[in-house]
């Protein structure tokens, strides 16, 4: 299964948590790619079986603005039989905590197969490795219905 791993991170922690979250896909199986959004052409998202995106919160609960393209093309594409799954970091002190990761759920699921959702306090922790790997097991899991589905 052909995995995008497209992440934004300003500060590293997101881009730490996407690192892990493409080791614990790889271990897993999935044929991952883990690409910074700024270098992401947007027409390659179709070329994908899945995809998983990692971004930060900007403000009060906004999407960064690097990340807004690739919001807009799962809105725009038709992209129904793509499994997704959307992660993030934040900081518990803000009132809308990882914001960013709650509005890319809201959309995904209803513009794709929403497999899974992640929310890691700042950078990864230790025992953040733990879930992460339950990560790329529903991403593989839900990707296996779906081939079975199409």
């Amino acid at each position: 299964m052909k995995t995008l791993i497209v992440y934004a991170s300003r500060t590293g922690n997101t881009e730490q948590l996407a690192s892990l979250l493409y080791e614990n896909c790889s271990e897993a199986g999935m044929e991952a790619e883990l690409i910074r959004v700024e270098e992401f052409d947007l027409k390659w998202l179709a070329s994908y079986a899945a995809c998983i995106v990692v971004t930060y919160t900007w403000g009060s609960g906004d999407l960064p603005r690097e990340i807004l393209p690739l919001f807009e093309a799962f809105e725009q594409t038709e992209l129904c039989g793509l499994v997704t799954g959307v992660a993030g970091s934040g900081d518990q002190c803000y009132p809308d905590y990882c914001g960013a990761v709650d509005r890319f759920r809201d959309m995904l699921y209803a513009h794709t197969r929403l497999a899974v959702t992640l929310k890691v306090e700042l950078a990864p922790q230790r025992s953040d490795k733990e879930k992460c790997r339950k990560f790329a097991e529903k991403m593989i899991e839900k990707a296996k219905g779906a081939a079975i589905l199409n």
